[in-house]
């Protein structure tokens, strides 16, 4: 994309839309091991870079905090990880598809690593998704709180990240002639 702000700061605005939408309507469908809730992240961050992917995962959760919950506003360190860290490699790489499988690999650590003690902080770890179940399984099987939630995050992440990689580099491949 030409080096016009006003178009970036469009396309970032389209992102937080799209990591909103998708976010409330997989999360309303209550599909296990799935959020899709930082794809316009993700897309950001590969189409306009770091900084522009990392400010549109934070705004994401800054906007869900003012209108949702407040709760969600911590979690935008997590949503700006994502776009720093797609954005950094989208650099370096040609987001392909075997780099979206590795660059979601790689969230699907590093997301819960940041998120999982904010997680445990504003929730005590019960977050009102699918891995609760495991939380619970894993907390009264002697874990301590943070394994106990750090762990069944991992295994969402890895779903949702490689996902959400792979559907942004189908959809990149197939719209960067027009940008």
């Amino acid at each position: 994309m030409r080096n016009n702000s006003t178009k970036k700061m469009v396309f970032a605005a389209v992102g937080i839309a799209i990591n909103i939408i998708l976010g409330i309507f997989v999360g309303g469908l209550k599909i296990p091991l799935l959020f899709m809730d930082t794809v316009g992240t993700v897309f950001t961050a590969v189409v306009l870079g770091p900084l522009w992917g990392a400010c549109t995962g934070a705004l994401t959760n800054v906007i869900l905090g003012v209108l949702k919950d407040p709760r969600e506003i911590p979690f935008l360190l997590v949503n700006l990880a994502v776009g720093l860290i797609v954005g950094f490699i989208a650099k370096k790489r040609k987001f392909d598809l075997k780099t979206a499988v590795v660059t979601g690999i790689i969230l699907s650590i590093v997301a819960p690593l940041i998120g999982t003690p904010i997680a445990v902080f504003v929730y005590g770890g019960i977050t009102g998704d699918f891995n609760d179940v495991f939380f619970t399984a894993l907390k009264n099987s002697g874990q301590t709180i943070f394994s106990a939630a750090f762990l069944p995050r991992v295994a969402s992440n890895l779903v949702d990240k490689i996902i959400t990689c792979s559907i942004v580099s189908l959809l990149y491949k197939r719209v960067k002639a027009m940008l």
